[in-house]
């Protein structure tokens, strides 16, 4: 983002202003929570000979809709809350939402549960197989490695960390060393989470990444990230797929066709122009099952519209006038038939 003035079109005015908060201090209570409940999430933690802690949340341990839930918070830097709740309609098109609401946007789903930092290791290093994950959670602040941290104007210091890996393998000691030794951490200090997209706990986290899609998106479309001052937002849990592909797609499905996200920002064009733009119905490549459209662009995500990593509904509320803007619709029906709710005879 520049540093123009505000500009009522959504042109960036510069990074926000950089809060007292600390988001690795803030989730470690609950990186705490998720070690020490270990056997009850259904999670298997370990260390390394130097210390660093190791949660399995669904390789070799089955994981639970619990664990990922608790990661979903520890990926937003202790800044959000995501919950569950069953569909009260008398026919809901899907029974089971994950909500996510933060009164801390930009630094719980951009400095925190954005997975940005790309980690990787050679054949070579790894001794066997190529080695490569995006991590996300708190201590992507402590590295800094991203550019997105100067035009957020965002940076944390804290003498513990913890990172996401959306990978269905643990990390190998190269990337660990990387992480302790980028993050400026001892490596006791360090608390690794691995949850692969078609575990259950996986596909809980990257459900309730909802909101941060929406952020993303804004951030995108080049609008001040200081304008969004509340976030709110829900999207189906997806059913268990037997594969990643099969998750990636099904996850990204219940975003792209079925999010839901309510923003507060500050001025009235600026609600107006997330509501029109912000939607994933705006992209060229919408309309399709996730893992199709991969396929079909040979599973490469560069190729992909990046429109379409948008919620499906947006509502827009404005702090200057106090109207609200809706676009977007949910699309219940491509759901439905990729997922397979059919009645029993």
């Amino acid at each position: 983002m520049t540093s123009s003035p505000a500009d009522p079109s959504g042109t960036p005015s510069g990074p926000p202003s950089t809060p007292a908060l600390s988001v690795n201090a803030l989730s470690a209570p609950l990186v705490a929570q998720l070690i020490d409940e270990a056997a009850q999430l259904r999670v298997a933690t370990t260390r390394t000979d130097a210390g660093t802690v190791i949660v399995d949340a669904g390789i070799e341990a089955p994981g639970s809709i619990e664990a990922g839930l608790l990661v979903a918070r520890i990926c937003m830097g202790g800044l959000g809350h995501v919950t569950t709740h069953m569909n009260a309609e008398a026919e809901p098109f899907w029974p089971v939402t994950i909500d996510v609401r933060t009164s801390s946007p930009v630094i719980a789903c951009l400095g925190s549960q954005y997975a940005g930092w790309s980690l990787s290791a050679t054949k070579e290093q790894t001794g066997g197989k190529k080695f490569f994950s995006l991590g996300s959670g708190p201590a992507r602040a402590l590295a800094g490695k991203e550019d997105l941290f100067t035009e957020l104007g965002y940076r944390d210091r804290h003498d513990r960390g913890a990172l996401v890996l959306e990978v269905d393998r643990l990390p190998p000691p190269v990337v660990i060393d990387k992480v302790v030794r980028d993050c400026g951490l001892a490596p006791e200090r360090l608390t690794l989470i691995v949850t692969p997209t078609q575990a259950v706990a996986g596909t809980v986290q990257v459900v309730a990444r909802v909101v941060e899609v929406a952020l993303h998106k804004t951030h995108v479309l080049g609008v001040d990230l200081h304008e969004v001052v509340e976030a709110s937002g829900a999207a189906p849990l997806p059913p268990p797929a037997p594969d990643g592909i099969q998750a990636m797609g099904r996850t990204n499905d219940a975003i792209l066709y079925g999010g839901r996200v309510h923003l507060t920002v500050r001025q009235d064009a600026v609600a107006r122009r997330l509501a029109a733009e912000l939607p994933s119905s705006n992209a060229r490549d919408y309309g399709r099952p996730f893992a199709e459209i991969f396929a079909s662009f040979n599973y490469d995500f560069y190729q992909i519209d990046a429109a379409l990593f948008a919620p499906a509904e947006v509502w827009v509320s404005s702090l200057e006038s106090g109207a609200t803007h809706h676009g977007g619709r949910v699309n219940a029906a491509l759901l439905q038939a990729q997922w397979g709710a059919r009645g029993t005879p």
